[in-house]
């Protein structure tokens, strides 16, 4: 197709979008939720069908010759630093086995760059729009990355990347992702037999092609196991009690948090708040309120470490919500949590279309304790947590930990013998 056509083609559905005709009509109150939400799904349709126009447009006029090059066989993409822990161990045994691979980030600072690789090459391709720009003409055998949502959105498949691989960054359980988070990978790399189950039953809800879920254990486990005993602990007669949630309105600081957190100042615990990164993101300003409301509170810090095992080492008790944070801490250190359930949304990720209640709630009240946002103001808290830390036992956790941490301390071997053996057949279509 000519430039000149898709010019035209442009213009086109630019004026599809900014014409507009005199509407003799008014919304009826019981059928305007419905309406909006049609709206918005056609509005979603149109923005990203013109993406996608200009971002063909964009690459017959601008890709440069580079990308006729010859194919990388591996490629990983880390959308930031913070998920260095899951890659460093499968970077490390693609140099100890001397196999070229690409990795790319999105992080100017990745701790990548710090590293002296002889057969493992890096580059920064910048962010958001940029780096899918460069990514949808990604010329690779396989691509491995943990960003979920693969040719739904804004990251396209490449025609010129023939494989592309999901892994996890944490134990935890894909249902919460969004919609249709990875039913465009061709094979996710599992932590545990349990995360396949899942997906194949989303696969045949959905009428999907079955996908490679080899299990292959967790390489982001696997590194913080290796470094953990390096942690100075801090000495303190105190016991310690962590609230560490994920981020958004189902998340436990906007569902309880700030009751909790004035029940807790008032104990002689240490107490730590370590917000989700990403509520820094999209709710600074609301984290920033909290915590000038609880400035005057000696027993009360903030922790916005990129690295969370520092704090995580030095807690007692962790206090999450649906946060895969919990199973870090517990799996790690052997040590309780409480889990607060704040109802968190399934209609808008995986798990809605479940039959049964997935196996990350049933393990709650097995290695912590499970507990209402509406219970917390009737709560004795410091009874709570006595509770928990005395009757949660070792051995219940290790039980746990060896069902849902399958191959401990071999993920990084089991990933790259895969990827390895994969592309050896792909080569040889």
């Amino acid at each position: 197709m000519s430039k000149k056509k898709y010019y035209y083609i442009f213009i086109f559905v630019l004026c599809l979008f900014l014409y507009q005709q005199p509407a003799f009509a008014y919304i009826d109150p019981g059928t305007g939720s419905m309406l909006f939400s049609i709206i918005l799904g056609v509005s979603a349709t149109l923005f990203f069908a013109l993406r996608s126009l200009l971002l063909t447009i964009k690459s017959k006029l601008f890709v440069s010759k580079k990308l006729g090059e010859q194919a990388a066989p591996f490629v990983i993409y880390s959308e930031g630093k913070q998920y260095w822990c899951v890659f460093k161990p499968v970077i490390d045994e693609f140099e100890k086995r001397k196999i070229p691979l690409v990795y790319y980030t999105s992080a100017e600072d990745d701790f990548f760059f710090k590293e002296n690789y002889k057969y493992v090459k890096g580059e920064f391709i910048g962010k958001g729009n940029k780096a899918y720009f460069k990514l949808a003409f990604l010329n690779a055998d396989i691509c491995l990355m943990t960003t979920p949502q693969l040719d739904v959105l804004q990251l396209k498949r490449s025609k010129k990347c023939k494989y592309y691989a999901h892994i996890f960054h944490s134990i935890c359980y894909s249902g919460e992702y969004r919609l249709y988070a990875l039913d465009y990978y061709d094979c996710v790399l599992c932590d545990a037999a349990f995360q396949a189950e899942f997906i194949r039953e989303i696969e045949q809800k959905r009428g999907l092609p079955k996908k490679e879920l080899p299990v292959v254990g967790c390489t982001y486990m696997d590194y913080f196991e290796n470094i953990k005993n390096t942690i100075q602990k801090k000495n303190t007669d105190k016991k310690t009690v962590l609230i560490a949630p994920s981020w958004g309105d189902y998340s436990l600081l906007h569902r309880g948090g700030d009751i909790l957190i004035k029940k807790l100042a008032e104990t002689d615990y240490n107490i730590i708040i370590r917000p989700h990164p990403q509520s820094m993101i999209i709710e600074k300003d609301f984290i920033e309120k909290l915590m000038k409301k609880y400035q005057s509170f000696n027993n009360i810090s903030w922790n916005f470490d990129s690295n969370n095992l520092e704090v995580l080492s030095a807690t007692d008790v962790l206090i999450s919500d649906f946060s895969c944070v919990m199973f870090d801490f517990a799996f790690l250190f052997n040590k309780p949590f409480i889990y607060v359930d704040t109802e968190f949304n399934f209609n808008i990720s995986d798990i809605a279309d479940l039959d049964e209640v997935p196996y990350k709630y049933k393990l709650v009240d097995i290695i912590g304790k499970g507990i209402k946002p509406e219970e917390v103001s009737n709560l004795d808290i410091k009874a709570v947590i006595e509770d928990v830390f005395n009757n949660v036992t070792v051995e219940n956790i290790q039980k746990e930990k060896d069902f849902a941490w399958a191959y401990q301390g071999q993920s990084a071997q089991n990933v790259v013998d895969f990827l390895v053996n994969k592309q050896k057949e792909l080569s040889k279509k």
